[in-house]
């Protein structure tokens, strides 16, 4: 039995855990660029807290989800400004997007450089700028995730900026700050929150650390993300569900994922298609045909008797069997209205394009079984 386990410098959880974020960045200096999401105005308290403490402080957007370009705009940004840390304040995007602002404003060269897929996959050779994440949605675990996933329009792809530097220094996980989220917004986040415990569990390199923030997980969400999209004010439930992301952030990172994400990349990247609800039309029927190939070509594989203990979980009933799981997982993405792949205008004929790309995918390597180009396609038929 071998693992590593890398995560956050530091993590920070629970009710008004913000109210420190000032004095945790003081220590990293007077001159803090904050990056955040599609409504900017929600961090000015965070900005004015900040300069109220003696910080400098300046803010870039990004709208939806990172581009190359999007970063290297604020790259050029930090550097302007001289900044001598970065806050990341958001959803996935702008935590993902601050990460790699981070790690390049102190790297020479292009994004290119260091990209997986499209670029040449170097390794960073100097300590990014210090790097303080603040999720304010449930699903990504970005915060404790050691790369930046950025879309590049002209490859129709969406790919990794990865590397052991790009853990936060910091991660702040406040629950109240996700009592604001929509119902569809839940909805989808949560579904990427229990595709990132559900993989990392039954993925080939699943190891006891990770295991345990698995089952925990997966527990909470089964028992909180219907009532937090009932009801988004509900603080046990959007506690758990905080949790539950900070929990598959930390497994994912140190397991791996699967099928699932093998998709979403090059999906996410064709496809005008929000990731969390990528992840949740997928889900089911990737579960469904991993059970099918090592029912088939893996009989007594550990990971299958994983797929028999996420039932238990999911339903509370140790002697579930893995086709209820299943069910359960389905009927949970009918219960949060959670649409077709067909809703983002994917059609039959994208098909095979997806597949060839999601072949390549870095996620596919840690799926439990190979799966053939069969079983993907399947997969997508039944996702449509």
């Amino acid at each position: 039995m071998t693992f590593e386990f890398a995560t956050a410098g530091r993590i920070l959880f629970g009710n008004d855990k913000i109210r420190e974020l000032t004095g945790i960045a003081s220590t990293f200096g007077n001159r803090a660029l904050f990056v955040t999401g599609s409504a900017p105005e929600r961090i000015q308290p965070l900005l004015d807290d900040a300069r109220q403490g003696g910080i400098e402080a300046e803010a870039v957007q990004t709208r939806g989800e990172p581009t190359i370009e999007a970063v290297k705009t604020g790259v050029d940004r930090a550097k302007d400004f001289k900044a001598d840390f970065i806050i990341g304040v958001g959803g996935g995007s702008p935590i993902d997007a601050a990460k790699a602002i981070a790690a390049l404003a102190t790297n020479p060269g292009a994004p290119l450089d260091y990209l997986e897929v499209i670029g040449r996959g170097q390794p960073l050779t100097a300590r990014p700028l210090p790097c303080i994440a603040v999720p304010t949605t449930a699903g990504t675990g970005a915060e404790v995730t050691k790369n930046a996933v950025l879309a590049s329009p002209e490859h129709k792809v969406k790919v990794s900026l990865r590397h052991p530097l790009m853990l936060p220094d910091i991660a702040i996980v406040d629950p109240e700050l996700t009592h604001s989220m929509p119902p569809a917004v839940t909805a989808a986040t949560g579904m990427d929150a229990l595709t990132q415990l559900i993989e990392p569990f039954t993925c080939c390199r699943a190891n006891p650390m990770t295991d345990g923030f698995c089952r925990e997980g997966i527990r909470r969400v089964a028992r909180a993300l219907k009532t937090a999209h009932q009801d988004g004010s509900n603080a046990e439930a959007r506690q758990d569900m905080a949790l539950a992301s900070l929990l598959g952030g930390l497994s994912l990172a140190n397991a791996g994922l699967g099928a699932v994400h093998g998709f979403a990349g090059p999906i996410g990247g064709m496809f005008n298609a929000p990731h969390g609800a990528v992840c949740a039309a997928l889900l089911p029927h990737a579960m469904s045909a991993n059970v099918a190939a090592l029912t088939d070509r893996a009989t007594n594989s550990l990971e299958l008797g994983r797929y028999r203990e996420i039932a238990g979980i999911l339903l509370g009933d140790p002697g579930a069997r893995i086709e209820d799981g299943i069910a359960w997982v389905a009927d949970l993405c009918a219960d949060l209205a959670i649409p077709s792949l067909s809703a983002f205008d994917i059609q039959e004929s994208d098909i095979p394009a997806i597949v060839e790309e999601t072949v390549r995918a870095s996620s596919m390597k840690a799926n439990p079984i190979q799966l053939t180009t069969a079983e993907l396609t399947d997969i997508l038929q039944r996702a449509l």
